[in-house]
């Protein structure tokens, strides 16, 4: 064979070991594909205590499963904001998000989930999540709204932010304040003086900038977190609210998954609710002085003035069945 012949046959022998070399490589390297798929909408950033809770969880959930679950995480509304979201876990096209009083679109006992000027400390709070009210939330999330409740996590107090110091209910005097979709916050500002308009939490920052609203409340970490302090000047320390979110998973998500996995999500979200409160405590101390030190001015109010004025218009906004749980908590608070 002359020498063209022998070069001939060095070159096919060598592309066919690269090519064999190639796709075992291809072949290593390629993961198997994971039993559930768990697509997360979150509206916060990543460097929101939730959003590290979430990272937890998708770490420990991958490793205990062996990888027949995964997770894909998505913040700052980037999926859906939290409405769209439900519906969308709902429909099967997502599967996790964070929500808490959004659900009273589809049952009316989770406006307690963040009811102004019911609940005064986390204590408190704890008390009612452990509870009947707790458990009736949980029960009517998977009956009527077909969610999962997986984990909760502290929102810390709503204070309200501004660019005028507000002491005084008096001072709001028609002020133009965001508030989530949530009927009881809108009732709660309109009793105040204000002029409540409910709007996604993503457009917020762009309309404070352009002045389309005037204010906004929510807790420390999401007023730092979605850099507010480069809009607004004051914190008004109003602590109107002191609630709860619930990370939830579509029930019908959930029922999919065999006993074994059910076990190890469910675990994995009681992991991940301690991890997130151990974070949040640290966390709360810090974005306040984060937030001193970025310009915002701290302001003492009259907190009972606040409550006064609004207190009978949210009671009253109540049917009449959350009126007799509304009672009921105020009783055992007041025991």
């Amino acid at each position: 064979m002359g020498k063209r012949g022998q070069r001939a046959r060095l070159t096919a022998k060598t592309f066919l070991l690269l090519s064999t070399f190639a796709l075992l490589l291809n072949c290593k390297s390629k993961a198997p594909e994971p039993e559930f798929l768990l697509r997360t909408a979150l509206l916060v950033k990543e460097d929101h205590t939730w959003y590290k809770a979430f990272a937890y969880f998708k770490e420990i959930l991958e490793e205990r499963s062996k990888g027949r679950i995964k997770m894909q995480l998505y913040p700052s509304e980037q999926l859906a904001k939290e409405i769209e979201a439900l519906r969308m876990i709902k429909a099967e096209v997502i599967d996790m998000t964070t929500t808490g009083s959004t659900l009273t679109n589809w049952f009316e006992v989770a406006t307690f989930c963040e009811l102004p000027f019911l609940i005064e400390d986390p204590s408190n709070m704890e008390q009612y999540i452990d509870g009947p009210l707790g458990r009736q939330i949980e029960e009517e999330m998977i009956e009527k709204a077909g969610l999962r409740a997986v984990a909760h996590f502290q929102r810390g107090p709503r204070h309200l932010t501004s660019n005028r110091p507000i002491k005084h209910p008096d001072d709001l005097n028609g002020l133009i304040i965001r508030v989530p979709n949530v009927p009881s916050f809108v009732t709660t500002w309109e009793a105040l003086g204000a002029k409540p308009t409910p709007m996604a939490f993503s457009e917020v920052f762009t309309s404070l900038q352009s002045g389309t609203i005037e204010a906004q409340e929510n807790p420390f970490a999401m007023i730092n977190n979605a850099g507010f302090a480069e809009v607004q000047q004051y914190v008004n320390l109003t602590g109107h609210v002191v609630s709860w979110v619930y990370a939830v998973m579509g029930e019908k998500q959930f029922q999919k998954m065999p006993p074994d996995l059910q076990e190890i999500f469910l675990q994995a979200g009681k992991d991940m609710q301690a991890y997130e409160r151990q974070l949040f405590m640290e966390n709360e101390k810090k974005v306040q002085d984060e937030l001193k030190a970025k310009g915002m001015e701290f302001i003492e109010v009259d907190k009972k003035a606040f409550k006064e004025k609004c207190e009978k218009a949210i009671y009253e906004s109540l049917s009449s069945e959350m009126k007799k749980i509304y009672n009921r908590l105020k009783d055992e608070k007041d025991a």
